[in-house]
């Protein structure tokens, strides 16, 4: 027998014990010690250790960076005051100040046409019929409307198209700058200066249908100042605005406006928001072309007719950060300069710029050497100039649209227009030649040229009117199709012939002035769509202009009033005056907003839902308004144009005096 087995041990019980130190450690001895800040750094690991220290530093650099330029924003506003007392030069070739509007004496009778005119309409505001006159009293339905249709093409399009034809991309917000670009040197009190005498005209009281443009600036200014005050446009409809650039583009662009209207009061605060607010030192892309006829322009003009060295001061150091658009293998300019880094680029979709825009800034550049006596303007400037005159791929001086910034070399051969992209180099062929003293003939022989290819490729007569209109030519074959931006050419032609070109320059010019009132004429609203087609066949059923739907919008533009004050004031005829008056009248019926602003519209061709946009492009108050008051002025020497040159934005600039004279 086995023994029996032995009794089962007890049940064991484990346990695990957890000591909590706070901090501290208990050892064998039961001594409580302190860990130091030390032991912990030296417990890290080399990686970790430079990690933190990368990190200080980095936050620290962040730090001084955002006290400076605070610290610059603080100095600005403070010490800004003494310098805005330099008001005016010792000898400036100034206008006369300026008077409020009221307190100008009543209408002075006009002076002796040769034909008779009758007197002018009360300005109409509203539509004549019915229903639009009901659907203009309700504000809100048509502020839906616009807003709506804005968000719709926001939705749909990332980019947008510059006045002048270019595409521009948006840019993103502009607050803050990344790095402060080379402060630009001082303007030289020893500048040359124009001393004419042209300039210093006693100010006359305006007539009716002036009153009617001042009637009509102080509507649109007033929702731009409202709504939209020290921002690039105004957005009537919706009462708010829109940036292009963040530089208050209106407000700049109508400061030589109101000063020729007689503000004082609108200029003086315009000026004032020049002064403390407008501030260069901003990353955002500006486009070369755009910002040099309305920014740079307005200022140097504004310089001019009030003699106030601020808006020269502004005018230098805005040159001087648009100077690395230049620096190419070409030295044909990019598209767009960064006016904060300096960093200059093409736009994002192609290595071209428009031949329109590097050809058309040379106006400004070189008035801006002139009054510094800092030639690097002129000669960057001339030398684009000089380059393309000698470019091959020309037809008969005409142009193509596009030049590559690399090469320096024409592309899109053998499309020829002088529409968007195109369209103001032959403008500143003779704008140039004039500025300078009607001495530089290489300018001149390029502009006859490209006149007479204009005659010999483009110019056809439409049916059954025989209306003279400009096509477009592309690789041989011919375009009846018309831009309404086409009709700064009879101005031009006129402006060529006052100064001793050809006298069927002149001709053309009236026979396009036909043509382009009718473009007006012809659509229901009294306004020209954007873009015509012209019937080129007899039809019994079918008018000289046709328009097609995507075609049909106004955006305000000035091209054809342009062109009638210089075919009014360099022939007399009032009949200009009379088309004129008419459209200014379909303007106020169609694009007022009553809140305040001018709407550019959708539909020329329905009066009852001209379909507003919301948006007052920055040119209706510095080009439009201002070619209408000058129209309607019967006094030549009001900007007399054997004075002055206006850039393709409508800024005078003086004609340089030969060396000696007044």
């Amino acid at each position: 027998m086995y023994p029996p087995p032995p009794p089962p041990p007890p049940p064991r019980r484990d346990f695990v014990s957890v000591t909590l130190s706070a901090g501290r450690t208990y050892d064998g001895s039961k001594s409580w010690r302190r860990r130091s800040c030390w032991r912990k750094w030296k417990q890290l690991s080399r990686l970790q250790r430079n990690v933190i220290l990368f990190l200080l530093t980095f936050l620290m650099l962040c730090g001084l960076l955002c006290y400076a330029s605070v610290a610059d924003q603080w100095r600005a506003g403070n010490g800004g005051s003494a310098e805005e007392r330099e008001r005016r030069p010792v000898d400036p070739p100034v206008l006369p100040a300026p008077r409020k509007a009221e307190d100008l004496p009543g209408v002075l009778p006009q002076k002796p046409q040769r034909h008779f005119r009758r007197g002018p309409p009360s300005l109409q505001i509203r539509a004549p019929s019915k229903g639009s006159e009901d659907r203009r009293q309700d504000d809100t339905k048509w502020r839906d409307e616009a807003v709506g249709g804005a968000r719709r093409e926001e939705n749909t399009r990332r980019t947008v198209v510059s006045w002048r034809g270019a595409v521009i991309e948006p840019q993103p917000g502009t607050e803050l700058p990344t790095r402060k670009a080379e402060a630009p040197p001082r303007p030289s009190s020893q500048a040359p200066r124009i001393q004419n005498q042209a300039a210093l005209f006693p100010p006359a009281s305006p007539n009716e249908r002036q009153r009617a443009v001042i009637d009509a600036f102080r509507h649109a200014w007033a929702g731009y100042r409202k709504f939209a005050w020290g921002h690039d446009e105004l957005k009537p409809v919706s009462r708010s605005f829109s940036e292009w650039f963040g530089l208050g583009l209106t407000l700049i662009d109508a400061l030589d406006t109101m000063w020729i209207l007689g503000l004082k009061k609108e200029f003086e605060e315009a000026r004032k928001w020049v002064s403390k607010k407008l501030r260069f030192q901003k990353d955002v892309d500006v486009n070369l072309f755009e910002s040099t006829i309305r920014i740079l322009g307005g200022l140097l003009s504004a310089y001019h007719l009030s003699g106030d060295d601020l808006f020269l001061k502004k005018a230098e150091d805005f040159g001087n950060r648009l100077m690395p658009a230049f620096r190419t293998p070409s030295k044909i300019p990019y598209s767009d300069v960064n006016i904060g880094t300096g960093a200059a680029h093409p736009p994002r979709w192609t290595s071209d710029s428009t031949v329109a825009e590097v050809t058309s800034i040379q106006l400004e550049f070189r008035e801006l050497s002139r009054l510094t006596g800092n030639k690097k303007f002129q000669e960057a400037a001339e030398e684009v100039t000089r380059r393309v005159h000698s470019l091959p791929g020309k037809k008969d001086g005409l142009v193509p649209m596009f030049i590559n910034t690399h090469s320096g070399l024409f592309t899109h051969m053998g499309v020829f227009t002088l529409g968007a992209r195109a369209d103001s180099y032959y403008e500143y062929l003779l704008k140039q030649w004039v500025q300078g003293g009607k001495k530089e003939t290489q300018l001149l022989e390029d502009y006859l040229e490209a006149i007479e290819g204009i005659r010999r490729h483009l110019l056809r007569r439409s049916e059954p009117g025989k209306l003279a209109f400009v096509g477009e030519l592309a690789h041989g074959r011919f375009s009846a199709k018309m831009d309404h931006l086409v009709c700064f050419l009879p101005g031009t032609l006129a402006l060529g012939a006052h100064h001793g070109l050809p006298a069927d320059h002149m001709e053309l010019a009236r026979a396009l002035m036909d043509t382009c009132y009718q473009m007006n004429r012809q659509m229901e609203t009294g306004l020209s769509p954007e873009i015509v087609h012209f019937n080129l066949y007899p039809q019994n059923d079918r008018k000289d202009v046709q328009v097609k739907p995507a075609d049909r919008h106004n955006l305000l533009r000035p091209e054809t009033v342009e062109s009638l004050f210089y075919l009014h004031r360099l022939t007399g005829d009032p009949k200009y005056q009379d088309w004129g008056w008419e459209i200014l009248r379909s303007f106020n019926t169609y694009t007022r907003v009553p809140s305040g602003g001018y709407s550019s519209i959708s539909n020329v061709q329905d009066p009852l839902n001209p379909q507003p946009r919301d948006k007052m492009e920055s040119f209706f108050l510095g080009e439009t308004l201002k070619y209408l008051y000058l129209l309607f002025s019967d006094d030549p020497s009001l900007l007399s144009l054997d004075a002055y040159v206006f850039n393709t934005e409508a800024h005078p600039l003086p004609i340089w005096a030969p060396p000696g004279g007044a």
